[in-house]
């Protein structure tokens, strides 16, 4: 099937109280919308990814999806995202409002399969409160076991929506209301609890958060005619890093560290000494099978402190390197990473320069 994914994220948001518009608030160490650009990439169900937003500059050459500039109000920019794909031969268009994070892949699938025999597919969660509606001065009850709640991602035969949406002169909150306000049969499947839309600041805070932490530490002897690896790059130095891997203390320290928060024992008993799989082995590709380890089971990383200790190289000369390239290696933003040179005033192996150490500790946190 053709699908395409519209988020819209070029609102003010003017209710999240904040200078800054709610879908560029970190959420889980990412922006918000980008937890809707990920999920849709993983889900692997779409032809392409369509970003309405208002900084458009900003993203065009740093995301894998196509940003264009939104309206003044959502349904303006949800028209534009249409006439955008109009012309691509779409068969159905799923459109999302990047306020709603947590929406998962199972849902996504669930609404690829209802839309193949409905024009209009939208998830609804039921209400547990009492509800009530005003009419003038009157106030009237409402039977909760009739109320839905609905979200989004919502899903549409392309071509339906994109007639009812040129057709439309009314100020509309979401397309189901399109589609219900023109007499338009949709198809109601049931949505997610965690699917909740973030509004005000104190929405990023209904969800449980639990920290756990985890110590690492490494040490290498200095070795001739090696290669000298720190934090995932190549250091020029006169000597390298005994080891079975490429000797990487950083790298080392941290999956420690993160084993540690995760309770799973430690590096050696993932990755032992005396597999000759794992000779020479780089070590950025022993860790990125725990950070897939992480986000299989909903964690993320809050904060990395980095002790390097070491005579020579000097780690002020790398630091940003260093910083730069466990972003990239962990997938985390630079500024939850602190980076520390120590030295140990030439005392022992370290300060005779024949060897290098690491310690680290590590925060992740988990939303339950």
């Amino acid at each position: 099937m053709n699908n395409y994914f519209i988020i819209l994220a070029a609102g003010k948001g003017k209710r999240f109280g904040s200078k800054l518009p709610k879908q560029f608030s970190l959420y889980k160490n990412k922006p918000l919308f980008m937890h809707s650009i990920d999920t849709a990439l993983k889900s692997k169900l779409f032809k392409k990814i369509i970003l309405v937003i208002n900084k458009t500059n900003e993203f065009k050459k740093n995301l894998k999806v196509d940003v264009i500039k939104g309206g003044k109000e959502r349904y303006l920019s949800s028209k534009k995202a249409l006439d955008y794909i109009k012309d691509k031969k779409v068969n159905n268009v799923f459109i999302h409002d990047a306020a709603r994070p947590n929406f998962t892949i199972n849902l996504l699938k669930n609404l690829n399969k209802h839309i193949k025999k409905n024009k209009a597919v939208v998830p609804y969660i039921n209400t547990d409160n009492s509800t009530k509606y005003r009419q003038g001065r009157r106030i009237f009850n409402l039977n909760r076991e009739k109320v839905l709640l609905t979200q989004t991602p919502q899903c549409f035969e392309f071509k339906t929506l994109y007639n009812l949406t040129k057709k439309n002169k009314t100020l509309i909150n979401d397309e189901a209301t399109l589609f219900l306000n023109n007499n338009q049969k949709i198809k109601f499947i049931k949505g997610e609890e965690n699917n909740l839309k973030i509004t005000k600041k104190i929405d990023l805070k209904k969800f449980q958060i639990k920290t756990y932490y985890g110590i690492g530490f490494d040490i290498h002897r200095l070795v001739k005619n090696k290669k000298l690896y720190l934090g995932g790059i190549k250091i020029p130095h006169h000597s390298g890093l005994k080891g079975h891997s490429d000797g990487d203390v950083v790298l080392h320290a941290i999956i420690d560290a993160l084993l540690g928060a995760l309770r799973k024992k430690d590096i050696g008993s993932l990755y032992p000494d005396n597999k000759k799989k794992f000779k020479n082995i780089r070590s950025f590709k022993m860790l990125t099978p725990i950070i897939s380890m992480l986000k299989n089971n909903n964690f993320y990383i809050n904060n990395l402190d980095i002790n390097l200790i070491c005579e020579k190289p000097k780690v002020s000369k790398y630091r940003n390197k260093i910083i730069s390239s466990l972003s990239s290696l962990m997938n985390i933003n630079k500024n939850i990473i602190n980076l520390k040179g120590k030295t140990v005033e030439k005392l022992g192996l370290i300060g005779k320069e024949s060897a290098i150490a690491c310690e680290t500790i590590i925060a992740i946190n988990k939303y339950e």
